[in-house]
Order: structure tokens, then sequence, then C-alpha cells
């Protein structure tokens, strides 16, 4: 294990959000272009708190969606400044909270804060121990030369190269296929 629990759970929430991109999809649709969708995300990951599924707040997760996308790909140093920036912003005041099935877990901003805010900061927190850890090579982009899908790499060996088992099995088939051309 290279994080706690709750800091693996939110890292890979902010992978599945971040992979709603439709150049990440399956579908190659993108797959948060409306407040139902959103809400299937948050139902998965159990989200609590206020929740609108409104069109403001589809837009400001959508906005968030696409700044976590660029602070996971900031090597360490430079997403400090991203991650103080997101704390900062918000005036988050952790806490250690334990809610429905969950243990106890941190929480940082109020439970009413817009969700697009929450989202930040619990993504924020969960980068604060990568970036402790020096981690952040665990933090990347999917190898695959047609998928924009980002990854979290919890192998014991840190060798995981694709956002999917879809994406592996293309890459592979593609390097299969030049191989027999060569021959």
């Amino acid at each position: 294990m290279h994080f706690a629990p709750d800091t693996e759970d939110t890292l890979s929430f902010a992978v599945d959000l971040m992979n709603t991109v439709a150049g990440a999809t399956k579908s190659g649709l993108d797959a948060l272009a409306t407040p139902a969708e959103l809400g299937a995300i948050l139902s998965f990951w159990q989200y609590s708190g206020r929740i609108d599924l409104d069109d403001l707040e589809l837009a400001e997760v959508r906005a968030t969606r696409a700044r976590l996308r660029r602070v996971w790909m900031l090597a360490r140093t430079d997403a400090v400044g991203e991650v103080n920036a997101m704390l900062s912003d918000a005036r988050a005041l952790p806490q250690l909270v334990r809610h429905d099935t969950l243990d106890w877990h941190l929480h940082a901003t109020d439970p009413e804060a817009p969700l697009a805010e929450r989202i930040r900061v619990e993504v924020a927190l969960a980068l604060v121990d990568v970036i402790r850890s020096d981690e952040n090579g665990r933090l990347r982009a999917c190898a695959a030369d047609d998928c924009d899908g980002l990854l979290l790499d919890l192998s014991r060996n840190g060798s995981k190269r694709f956002c999917s088992v879809r994406c592996g099995n293309r890459m592979n088939m593609v390097a299969f296929r030049e191989r027999a051309a060569e021959a």
C-alpha cells in the first residue's frame, strides 16, 4: 500500500472523473455532459454533502475536471503551488470525520460548500500525500497513442502504463501487427 485508504479512494475518484473527457472514454464522447451523468459518478463513489445536479454545478465540476487534469501531470515541485492554491482558495480546514459506512477520513470544507470546491479540496488533500511521499511518478497519462486517459499506478513495481485493459490490449495488438508486418 502506498497511501492511506481514503487517499487511494480520492485519487481513484479523481481518475474516474478526469477520464470522463471524450478522448478517454470508450464511446469517444464526453461522459460528463449532463447533470444525470454527474449524478451517476457521484452515486458510484458515494459522494456526500450538498449536490445540486444542475447546469451550474455541472459546469463548475467540468472546470474542476480540467484543472485536476492539468495538476495531475505536473512535476512534483510545480504541483505544490497548484495544490496550495486549491486549499487556500477554499480556506480549507482539514478535520477527521466519519459518516455513512466510511471510517475516519479527512474533510476540509463544509458539507454545504459547492460540489466543485469540495472535489478540488479533497483531491488536493490526496495530492498532499502523493507529494509528501514523493510518488508523483504514480500519476501519469495513458501510454496508448490514441487515448487522453490518466491513471493512478498502485502496482507494486510502478509499471502500469495504460488507463484500462482496453487500451493495453489495443496497443498490444498494434505492436503484434507491426511485428508480424516486419517478419
